[in-house]
């Protein structure tokens, strides 16, 4: 599999990695906007809004799998890269243990904590409620849930692309049937879109590891040895993704008990929906980017620059492009978009959230350029320049921004905050990217 990553062109390498990875991300992604829509349209904007209030504290914890999973991939991959197979076979047995390991602490955290943090949110108590039915089937399903999240990453490595497509495949499929089986036909609460979320998370953790388990892979079970050294490299350099994630998490926290304040559970309902949109499209970027991680680590592992220059340019290009066709796309069916999760079609409530993805959606002009440098940055080995541009961009300058730009333009300081914060992260891109290629 590394032969492609110094042989191939560019463009016919990125076609390879990226197509099936956005294929993958986009049915990944949809898994988690179909609960959206679900909740959404069958069970009202109440249901909507708990959702939302929970799904960031659900994130958190899933980061955990995602920060060792990308922090382990590119150090596997530049062993690969240095013919160091066998470090690179233990040292991916070892992170699987670790991911199970903090599966289990965090669905016990989950269960017995989460109940208590519900109780303290400015909600009704119908919406409380709603929040804990939502967190506790995420908090039984955590061990075998979060382990998904870490197997894309070494499916990559050992070049199961189209594989991992399916899986994700099967993920969104199977949430999109028991969803509509759980709420449509047996009239089910909101915890029964948890539930759906679950049982594919779970075939998707259950395929993803039988590769590794049946299959002649680069990356096979061994023994467990991993350094403490070696492990903080993991965390260090999955940092910026584990940041990205939680930062993002505590953002919406923030954002939702400013709603709160200014627009009730509408502006809560309302925020959930531009965050689904929001993430499929994010997704989508990420994964034309992550997709080419393994091929970035290992040839700046060998510091073949020039290769490395190389392949990034399709990345940008496409990344470009795709961002502004999003952007019209969204301006162009905004409302349509708003109804796809509207129970009712309010008119008041469509135009509500029409106009706060129409400010929204400027921030695909910017955002590109933020989501790529962070991705390369992991890809190069320089996590401490990843993790600063992750947190400002979607922790520091937004928090600042949103405390600062309602009391001025109220709603719309909310829905204008991401594009400001991402304006004066792309200066940060700027300087730490020309860096590394100036050497």
């Amino acid at each position: 599999m590394s032969d492609i990553f110094t042989k191939l062109s560019a463009w016919k390498l990125f076609s390879k990695c990226a197509f099936p990875n956005m294929i993958s991300a986009s049915f990944l992604a949809f898994y988690y906007i179909v609960d959206g829509i679900f909740v959404g349209k069958y069970l009202g904007n109440n249901a909507l809004a708990a959702l939302g209030l929970v799904l960031p504290f659900i994130i958190m914890s899933f980061a955990i799998a995602d920060t060792i999973g990308v922090g382990s991939a590119v150090q596997i991959s530049m062993k690969l890269g240095k013919n160091q197979k066998e470090e690179a076979k233990t040292m991916f047995s070892a992170c699987i243990v670790i991911i199970l390991a903090f599966s289990f602490l965090m669905g016990f955290i989950e269960y017995f904590l989460g109940p208590l943090l519900i109780d303290l949110l400015n909600v009704s108590k119908e919406v409380k409620e709603l929040c804990k039915e939502i967190l506790i089937v995420f908090a039984l399903f955590a061990p075998i849930t979060m382990i998904s999240f870490a197997l894309d990453n070494y499916l990559r490595i050992c070049g199961k692309t189209f594989y991992s497509m399916i899986i994700n495949i099967i993920i969104a499929l199977s949430n999109l049937f028991f969803d509509y089986l759980f709420i449509v036909v047996l009239g089910w609460g909101v915890f029964s879109a948890a539930l759906a979320t679950c049982i594919g998370l779970s075939l998707g953790g259950i395929f993803g590891i039988l590769p590794f388990l049946i299959q002649n892979l680069e990356l096979k079970f061994t023994k467990i040895a991993l350094s403490f050294k070696e492990f903080k490299n993991i965390i260090y350099n999955g940092s910026s993704e584990f940041f990205n994630n939680v930062s993002t998490s505590l953002f919406s926290i923030f954002a939702n008990l400013v709603l709160l304040n200014l627009a009730g559970t509408k502006g809560v309902a309302a925020f959930s929906i531009i965050l689904y949109i929001n993430t499929f499209i994010i997704s989508l970027l990420i994964s034309m980017c992550d997709a080419m991680q393994p091929a970035l680590s290992f040839n700046y592992a060998k510091k073949d620059i020039k290769r490395v220059k190389n392949l990034i340019i399709p990345i940008l290009i496409s990344a470009f492009i795709f961002s502004i066709t999003i952007l019209f796309i969204v301006l162009t069916f905004k409302e349509n978009l708003i109804s796809f999760f509207s129970k009712d079609k309010n008119k008041e409530f469509l135009d509500f959230g029409s106009h706060a993805l129409m400010i929204f959606s400027f921030n695909y002009l910017i955002i590109w350029i933020n989501v790529l440098s962070t991705s390369f940055l992991t890809a190069f080995n320089k996590p401490k320049s990843s993790l600063i541009i992750s947190l400002n961009q979607n922790l520091f300058i937004p928090l600042i921004f949103l405390f600062i730009l309602p009391l001025f333009l109220n709603l719309n300081g909310v829905w204008l905050t991401p594009l400001m914060a991402n304006i004066f992260v792309l200066i940060l891109s700027f300087i730490f990217l020309r860096k590394i290629f100036a050497k």
